[in-house]
């Protein structure tokens, strides 16, 4: 008993580390250093915004067609390659390539990260929750990748202040650059390590042949299709997504509302990041003593709540109590949606042979605020500069929030249904 307690615990811990490295390079990085990564690659709001999209664009195909292939082939391998296929692509970012290049990198990393590892990541969460545990499985993976992307983006924090040179105010770009390039190699090595870890020791005792299928056909697909919660959980992690893509402009809003610095506008983002463990984790623990979807609604307020007073103008560089409450009541929201929304699928009767082709499905909508989020939160800040500019960005979350509550609701009444044999 002890030794299977030891096998899980492993399990989860790798899923947990593997989940989060191998988004730091697109996007953890570039969250908590928002302003410099602007900075030294010479971009503005919009054309970030751009070269994610291109990562929507591929990750969108990557989606629908790495999902039955998560259904087919052992995670721990897929996930593995992924991770060292994402962590190459740091050498390119390393040298801060022209525009056009920066684009092709981000649509590769659209690929590595979702074709190989998105649904197998899932799928082996699912496995690891069983019937009874799903909520605490998704809370603990999302929590725990929020606890890695935290102490990536401490450790980020810490190189670049121990490589800089003068006031943090003062540094020229060539020098933000190099201190920058410190932090990009670090998460590299460590990427790269994961993937190690990943292809040796993440392993189930559930026979694979129990949740494997030697080919999908396209009955399965269209027996997927026919899942009404299915189409809800589309629309529930695309409203949830475009939350957490906003969480991506904390830090700026920081610098830029509330006139921070540089490394005080990071630490905001870094701050943020912690709180995703602590959410994630309480919330799963909260959502199987009842259900999953009931708190699923109940995140979607959060973010309503948060999102509706962070547009207001009472928020001032003086009124600083105001404006951590109000990112905190909203990353509570987003971080709780987004540790539930895929514990769900159990609630939702969706067969965990088919996990990897439903995830497929529903993240090819799901996750499409990888196209537009980026250019509409780029457009929005450029268009608008300063507080109005993030206000309308926030405007733009409480429209989407509204939206995943109706979802959820609608997902909640139905899970309360038997389910059809």
């Amino acid at each position: 008993m002890k030794q299977l307690f030891t096998k899980k615990t492993t399990y989860l811990l790798l899923l947990i580390l593997a989940g989060e490295a191998v988004f730091i390079l697109p996007f953890v990085l570039a969250r908590v250093f928002r302003p410099t990564v602007l900075e030294a690659f010479q971009l503005t709001n919009l054309q970030y915004g751009g070269a994610q999209a291109i990562y929507g664009i591929v990750a969108m195909i990557s989606y629908l067609f790495g999902g039955p292939l998560a259904d087919k082939f052992e995670p721990r391998k897929l996930m593995a390659i992924a991770l060292w296929l994402t962590a190459l692509g740091g050498f390119v970012f390393a040298t801060y390539p022209s525009y056009e290049l920066l684009q092709i990198l981000f649509g590769y990393w659209g690929f590595t990260t979702i074709f190989l590892f998105w649904a197998a990541m899932i799928k082996a969460t699912r496995i690891w929750g069983g019937i009874k545990n799903q909520g605490k499985a998704f809370g603990f993976l999302d929590g725990g990748r929020g606890l890695v992307g935290a102490l990536f983006g401490t450790l980020g924090v810490v190189i670049f202040g121990l490589y800089a040179v003068g006031d943090m105010n003062d540094l020229e770009v060539t020098e933000r650059k190099r201190v920058f390039s410190y932090v990009i190699y670090t998460s590299m090595a460590l990427v790269m390590i994961i993937g190690v870890l990943v292809w040796f020791f993440l392993k189930t005792d559930v026979k694979q042949e129990a949740v494997n299928r030697a080919k999908i056909t396209l009955k399965d697909v269209v027996a997927v299709l026919k899942i009404p919660s299915v189409w809800l959980l589309m629309f529930i992690i695309l409203a949830a997504y475009v939350g957490y893509k906003v969480t991506d402009v904390f830090s700026l809003f920081a610098r830029e509302v509330m006139l921070y610095d540089e490394v005080e506008s990071a630490k905001v983002g870094t701050l943020l990041l912690f709180m995703r463990p602590v959410v994630g984790i309480i919330i799963g623990f909260i959502a199987d003593k009842s259900r999953v979807t009931l708190w699923l609604t109940i995140s979607f307020v959060f973010s309503i709540i948060g999102a509706g007073l962070l547009a207001t103008d009472i928020i001032t560089p003086n009124a600083t109590f105001l404006f951590f409450l109000g990112v905190m009541v909203t990353a509570t929201g987003i971080y709780a949606a987004r540790a539930l929304y895929f514990g769900a699928m159990q609630e939702g009767h969706i067969p965990l042979a088919l996990t990897g082709t439903a995830v497929g499905i529903i993240s090819f909508i799901g996750y499409t605020p990888d196209i537009f989020a980026g250019l509409a939160m780029g457009y929005l800040l450029d268009a608008n500069k300063g507080q109005i500019g993030h206000q309308h960005v926030y405007l733009m979350l409480l429209s989407f929030s509204i939206l995943g509550l109706v979802a959820s609701l609608v997902l909640y009444r139905i899970s309360l249904k038997p389910k059809k044999n």
